[in-house]
């Protein structure tokens, strides 16, 4: 009889899939899943990112909004930048996903490896420190992405380039772990429910949906509080003129602005959020079944 192959490593059974990949493969297959899912969704991140920062530390009601509602931005970028202004950032963009969720996918997949993602909460855990890890080594190429890595790097050296970190760690760690866990719960709720052939993408692709609606919910306002630390000016210490940390971001945006203030941009970041977590859980789900296939024992 043919020995198993390393690619594929049996596992408990439980929400997460019977068989992983390796943690190196994982890597890959992770980075490559997020970045094709950059492609379709960068355009609403550019449209996320304009209307998170109109107005900021403004009162309600006392600045001009160039952009109001999802398909107005859109037009109103189209209108400044020309249709290419819609892809602004992409190559930065891919940088930053391959880098973070290169990453996360790669600590996730040694959580599941050691067992912890078969162990209550452990997904949850797993998912979070995943994507801890991913942002803090990402954060440099999402400097990238806001245009600023070769400025920072001149003006305030190497520890320059994780300026905002603070905000972008505990976003990535609360969406990473809403993420993972709710899609193995959901892809495993579908499975359960026998509405759809039990190998058929179509699993996956209901799992990402349900998935995307708790990633939305909670990543939002990390994602407003990122958005304007990283954006923020800096004085010649490369400390934030406006913002002294995510407390201080949080305290400020809710006094000046109103709380509802950290929903700003909620509909495109769902918009963003939602697709690239669809994508991103779909095209994951689907090249690790090609790994495993491919890693088939032959003959018997």
């Amino acid at each position: 009889m043919a020995h198993a192959s390393p690619l594929t490593q049996a596992q408990p059974a439980g929400p997460e899939a019977v068989e992983t990949v390796p943690p190196a493969v994982d890597l890959v297959l992770g980075a490559s899943a997020c970045c094709l899912a950059c492609v379709f969704t960068n355009p609403l991140e550019v449209v996320k990112t304009r209307l998170q920062l109109q107005g900021e530390l403004q009162a309600r009601g006392t600045y001009p909004r160039p952009y109001r509602g999802l398909m107005a931005s859109v037009a109103a970028v189209a209108r400044a930048d020309g249709l290419r202004g819609l892809q602004k950032g992409l190559a930065a963009g891919l940088l930053y996903q391959g880098l973070m969720n290169g990453v996360r996918f790669y600590c996730y997949g040694l959580a599941g490896q050691a067992g912890l993602t078969q162990q209550p909460g452990g997904i949850v855990v797993a998912g979070a420190v995943a994507g801890a890890l991913g942002a803090f080594v990402g954060s440099p190429a999402y400097l990238s992405v806001l245009g600023a890595l070769e400025t920072i790097w001149r003006q305030h050296g190497l520890l320059g380039l994780w300026r905002g970190v603070g905000g972008a760690v505990p976003r990535v760690m609360v969406g990473s772990a809403a993420q993972l866990a709710t899609f193995a719960s959901a892809k495993a709720w579908v499975q359960e429910q026998q509405w759809l052939p039990e190998d058929s993408w179509l699993v996956a692709l209901a799992g990402g949906m349900i998935s995307s609606v708790a990633v939305a919910a909670v990543m939002t306002p990390f994602d407003v509080v990122s958005t304007r630390l990283y954006n923020q000016p800096v004085d010649g210490a490369g400390r934030g003129q406006l913002y002294g940390g995510l407390a201080d971001c949080l305290v400020k945006i809710c006094q000046q602005e109103g709380p509802l203030a950290l929903y700003k941009g909620l509909g495109p970041v769902y918009l963003r959020l939602g697709p690239h977590t669809i994508l991103s859980m779909l095209f994951w789900d689907e090249l690790r079944k090609l790994a495993r296939r491919g890693a088939q024992p032959q003959g018997t």
